[in-house]
């Protein structure tokens, strides 16, 4: 099996698009798996939803979906956050919101726990660092963990005596040789913040037990376009263009 990893959409249909098109050329995939915040920042809620939808997937909630649909308080936000929050919320349909109300905060697949914002905090918390890494392997059971939130592709380590490691980039993860636990960040679709604008995944391939991580340039211009036609901040538009 071969499952599509993806994380943090945020309404960036061409990213999504992109992906999408990137993963096809390099062979089908049974499922997704989505890490939350389908929506939020970008201009197409609706169009990420609907993709998503399309395809067989399963997705956990982040706090930009919870935040679109009222179920979370959105005073913690900068004030750029919180506008494209509100106009996300106008955005969407029944439908839409429903599906978003009913994604669980944490699911177990495979040998693998999916969270957004970490096992221990799933909405909030953002993993950057080996102390909140190695306080977070104590809340979940599985031998691997994926996460986002924080938009940038890295693997947290820890080994049979507990010891924490970092390692910032990846490009394939064999998980036959691991003896280490790992917590996994695919980086994000629609809004990276690595130094790279390009769009980040991550395919799981369950026979050979192997992780690899890409990236894939998309048509920034045009989801800037579409912000800017929305009315949406220019600091998230602008920042786009730099991966920031």
């Amino acid at each position: 099996m071969r499952y599509l990893i993806i994380g943090d959409i945020h309404g960036n249909l061409a990213a999504f698009e992109a992906v999408l098109q990137d993963v096809e050329a390099k062979g089908e995939f049974d499922e997704i798996w989505c890490l939350g915040d389908i929506v939020g920042y970008g201009p197409e809620p609706r169009g990420c939803i609907e993709l998503l939808r399309r395809y067989k997937h399963t997705s956990i909630a982040g706090n930009h979906d919870w935040a679109a649909i009222g179920r979370i308080d959105i005073s913690d936000f900068n004030p750029d956050a919180a506008m494209a929050c509100r106009w996300t919320a106008n955005q969407l349909t029944a439908e839409d919101t429903n599906y978003l109300q009913n994604l669980p905060l944490t699911l177990e697949r495979d040998d693998f726990t999916l969270v957004h914002g970490s096992p221990r905090q799933p909405i909030w918390e953002y993993l950057l660092s080996v102390n909140r890494a190695h306080a977070n392997f104590n809340y979940f059971d599985t031998s691997f963990c994926f996460v986002g939130h924080s938009h940038i592709p890295l693997v947290f380590g820890q080994d049979k005596v507990g010891t924490c490691f970092e390692t910032r980039i990846f490009d394939e993860l064999r998980l036959s040789l691991e003896s280490n636990r790992l917590i996994i960040n695919p980086g994000s679709v629609g809004q990276p913040r690595d130094g790279d604008p390009r769009a980040s995944y991550a395919i799981y391939n369950s026979s050979a037990q192997i992780i690899r991580h890409y990236r894939v340039d998309y048509d920034v211009a045009s989801t800037q376009k579409k912000m800017m036609e929305h009315g949406l901040p220019l600091s998230l538009v602008f920042r786009l263009n730099y991966g920031r």
